[in-house]
């Protein structure tokens, strides 16, 4: 029953109610608030050493990482996500700064970190970092829906930024040799920091600020055209948070440290799951027998799937 409580709760974003009222309803278990928040922290044990296992896994791995607002004992905090190739991970801070980043990728980070321009990613250095070209667009529909000096400026950049998505289409589907994707972006990329220092120079100071910030990072915005299968976006991030943000906006939050704790857990099994094709269910009744059974959990890391 514990493994349900955590599925209702952390997958379907029941709130403790709810949960209490389907136990009662469907399981013929009643249980009072406080016992699903102590179910709760018991599978959010059940599943410390994977998580753990999952943390340590990520800081080898290129990385999409995104951070959102969130609420903790009545403070404001954050939500951070770090998608990787199979595995993701979820962890809850007080800020939003550089030192949560590194306390997740560790020191030593040697991958590609996608992110967006937030200055708690300038400490990575520009050749392996990629800025994402989602948020890029939006920047330059901005600068047209301004008007005035900067919309024109704006209309190249977006323009520029619709080829360069229709070229690495192609070359994701097949369509065009990675070696002919990488001609002629070395001809948009001449072409597009052109702009951007036309841009620099321009009337409109919003949209010179713009492309001043993307000259002096210009080189993290083309590492995906020489890493292979590296997208330019950190769309597989922004993905990643939409089902907490619909849960930050029922739940309100976590009340205490434990219920960041059972939130960072079951966000992490559930999304690391749903990317590996595993049931989380399943995964999280193994868990929990295990810790009954006082055996080894189950890994969530892609190699030992089972």
């Amino acid at each position: 029953m514990a493994s349900l409580v955590g599925l209702c709760s952390g997958a379907y974003r029941m709130s403790k109610r709810m949960v209490a009222n389907f136990c009662t309803d469907v399981l013929r278990v009643p249980l009072a608030l406080g016992e699903v928040c102590h179910v709760e922290q018991t599978v959010a044990t059940a599943l410390d050493l994977p998580v753990q296992e999952a943390r340590t896994y990520i800081q080898g791995q290129d990385a999409n990482v995104d951070e959102t607002p969130w609420r903790q004992q009545q403070r404001r905090a954050w939500l951070w996500v770090v998608v990787t190739q199979g595995v993701s991970v979820f962890c809850i801070r007080a800020s939003r700064g550089a030192k949560v980043l590194w306390e997740l990728l560790g020191e030593e980070y040697g991958g590609v970190l996608t992110s967006d321009r937030a200055k708690a990613y300038n400490g990575q250095p520009l050749q392996s970092r990629q800025i994402c070209w989602a948020h890029l667009r939006r920047d330059f529909q901005a600068m047209i829906d301004r008007g005035g000096a900067g919309a024109a400026v704006g209309e190249i950049l977006l323009e520029q930024a619709d080829v360069l998505f229709g070229w690495w289409h192609w070359v994701r589907d097949g369509t065009w040799a990675p070696a002919t994707f990488q001609g002629y972006m070395r001809w948009l990329r001449g072409a597009f920091q052109q702009e951007l220092e036309a841009g620099a120079r321009c009337a409109c100071p919003q949209t010179a600020a713009t492309c001043q910030e993307l000259l002096k990072v210009e080189p993290a915005l083309w590492t995906f055209a020489r890493v292979p299968g590296l997208d330019p976006t950190n769309n597989a991030a922004e993905r990643a948070l939409r089902h907490p943000v619909q849960w930050r906006k029922t739940s309100y939050g976590t009340d205490s440290l434990a219920g960041s704790h059972f939130v960072e857990n079951l966000l992490t099994v559930v999304a690391t799951c749903r990317q590996q094709d595993r049931n989380v269910l399943d995964y999280l009744t193994r868990c929990c027998q295990a810790l009954y059974t006082g055996a080894p959990p189950p890994s969530l890391l892609p190699q030992t799937m089972s």
